[in-house]
Order: structure tokens, then sequence, then C-alpha cells
């Protein structure tokens, strides 16, 4: 099957890095001396995992994450540059990739009208487990913490994350319900039959 970006598609990939970014900008807070801040962010990505699907949500994350390496200040606290990549975040920024790609699978396998339990799996799975198996390992390695201590530190992140989840699946549903073309599962249907 040829895969073809269409001019939509790069519209809906732009706006959705757009709105990764923009929810960085109410700022980063460091919490227990945590040197990963916590930030709005990974709502952005759950969010383009779960309207965009798997495909146009990775591309979304990876627009973003170019950007960043180009030196833009794109991430929460104004960061940006090839620094994010080797500091305490760089684990949770990578873990952005396959937690998007994950939370766009699960939705698109979720059938054409995915309820909001389903929809908070899929956020939960991957926005913030997939993300978290990346994240703590790496900050672990590069702020020389015992990977237990960094987990604990971590731990941290979860309540705000699991909001961050439910919020995602709350508003995926209802863009769902006034826009069912939003649902992944529907444009996989139409790409298989041919539909543009």
């Amino acid at each position: 099957m040829r895969t073809s970006i269409r001019t939509a598609d790069l519209a809906r990939i732009s706006v959705f890095a757009a709105l990764i970014a923009v929810l960085g900008l109410p700022g980063a807070l460091n919490v227990f001396g945590n040197a990963v801040p916590i930030t709005l962010q990974t709502l952005g990505v759950m969010l383009a995992g779960a309207v965009l699907g798997a495909w146009r949500g990775t591309l979304a994350v990876a627009v973003l994450l170019v950007l960043v390496a180009a030196g833009l200040p794109l991430l929460a606290g104004g960061r940006g540059g090839l620094g994010v990549f080797v500091g305490p975040s760089a684990g949770f920024l990578l873990g952005w990739l396959p937690g998007v790609a994950l939370t766009g699978w699960l939705v698109e396998r979720a059938g054409r009208s995915p309820g909001v339990v389903r929809l908070l799996a899929a956020c939960l799975a991957g926005g913030v487990a997939t993300i978290y198996l990346f994240g703590i390992p790496v900050q672990a390695l590069v702020t020389g913490l015992p990977l237990g201590k960094a987990a604990l530190l971590s731990a941290a992140f979860l309540p705000g994350d699991v909001a961050k989840a439910v919020v995602a699946a709350i508003v995926v549903r209802g863009t769902q319900r006034a826009y069912p073309d939003a649902v992944p599962a529907v444009r996989r249907e139409r790409l298989r039959s041919g539909e543009r």
C-alpha cells in the first residue's frame, strides 16, 4: 500500500505539533528536587495520537522534536536545542514518539466509535506507561540515580499524567462525536477503500 500525505494531513500534523508547543507555554514545574519538569505537553502527545492515529500523530511529534533539536524554544520553560536530548528529560522526550504511536494504534483498533474508557486506556498505555518506560531509565542514567530512586521521583508525575489522560479521553470523545471523520478507524477504512 502506497503511503502519501495529503495537504489536509499536513495541516493536521502541523496543528498538533503547534498544539504540543503551545501546551508548553504555561511553563514547567519541578517538584521534590526532580530534574525532569512537569508540563502539559504530554497532554498534547496523547491528543495527537488519539485524534490523528499512529502514523500522523507520530509525524506531529517528530516535527516538534526536529524543531526543538534545531534550537527553537518549544519545550516548557522555553527549552530547545540539542542539549535537551542529553539532559535528564531526554528519555521522556524520546518516549513521546513510541507513546504517541501506541496511543494512536490502540485508538485505531478501538472501532468507529470508541468510548471514553477505551480512549482512556489508550492514553494511559501510550501517553503515560510508554513514556515512563523510556524516561525513567534515561533519567537514572543521566542523573546517576539508582533506577528505583528515579522511578520514585517520577511517581510525582503520575497523578497529573492520569488527570491529563482523563482530559484527553473526554476531549477526544467529544471531538469524535461532533466530527466522526476524526475517528482514526474511519480514516483507516477510507484509505483501505481507496477514498481520499
